[in-house]
């Protein structure tokens, strides 16, 4: 079993950064990728961006391409999003996620943290 804690939401102006962090905690091995996701009331749940063990990266939608940056700690077990330039949009609940690496299906997931921005 693998256990995902994010943390380091919070309120922000536009404009802003911050920085989350996923730790994962339990079963962990090299053979696991790594993601973000994040959810508003109004929207499904939406990819945000991955890394898979040796630090290769991709990213959902283009809206947060340039602006979100994932990385990772492999010897913490933690990854992080970087957000800068934040707007209003960005605003939701962001999750981490955990899945094997060369399956589609994300098998883990976090409880999420809040992100607000504000205009």
């Amino acid at each position: 079993q693998v256990q995902l804690v994010e943390s380091g939401g919070g309120l922000v102006q536009a404009g802003g950064s911050l920085r989350l962090s996923c730790v994962a905690s339990g079963r962990t091995t090299r053979n696991f990728v790594m993601g973000w996701f994040r959810q508003t009331p109004e929207q499904e749940r939406e990819f945000v961006g991955s890394i898979n063990w040796s630090g290769g990266s991709v990213y959902g939608k283009d809206s947060v391409k340039g602006r979100f940056t994932i990385s990772r700690d492999n010897a913490k077990n933690t990854i992080y999003l970087q957000m800068n330039s934040l707007k209003p949009e960005d605003t939701a609940v962001y999750l981490c996620a955990m899945r094997p690496a060369g399956t589609t299906t994300w098998q883990y997931w976090g409880q999420g943290t809040q992100v607000t921005v504000s205009s």
